[in-house]
């Protein structure tokens, strides 16, 4: 199966915080891969590469900017998006859309994480 997006990177200016705050809302491991070469602290998503499945990463480094500003990347909210949306402010994002209802296409909600991305989430309950 050929996916639109491949891979993508979630910049951070503090990656152990960042960590946290994902590793909690989603409730999946971030593995460290970090690269001290290029002073680099990366960390990546758990996804089935062996499925060709869509996968990511935090990282933190020269160039790496946060913004809210930016595209809008959706993270699978699982089985229903409530669960990790319900997990965002205690873990020091901010939600800025509440769980919202987009017809035959599920569920989005919108949030804040702790370095000022803009990001999504999407379920189909």
């Amino acid at each position: 199966m050929k996916h639109a997006i491949n891979w993508f990177e979630i910049p951070v200016t503090d990656y152990e915080r960042a960590k946290q705050f994902y590793t909690t809302v989603m409730d999946s491991e971030i593995t460290d891969y970090h690269m001290p070469e290029q002073n680099m602290k990366y960390g990546m998503f758990a996804h089935d590469k062996d499925n060709n499945g869509v996968g990511g990463g935090l990282i933190e480094g020269e160039g790496q900017t946060p913004t809210s500003n930016g595209p809008t990347l959706y993270l699978n909210g699982g089985e229903d998006l409530s669960v990790p949306l319900g997990k965002v402010e205690n873990a020091g994002g901010k939600v800025i859309m509440p769980k919202t209802d987009i017809g035959e296409n599920g569920f989005m909600a919108q949030f804040l994480d702790t370095e000022g991305n803009r990001i999504a989430l999407h379920s189909f309950m």
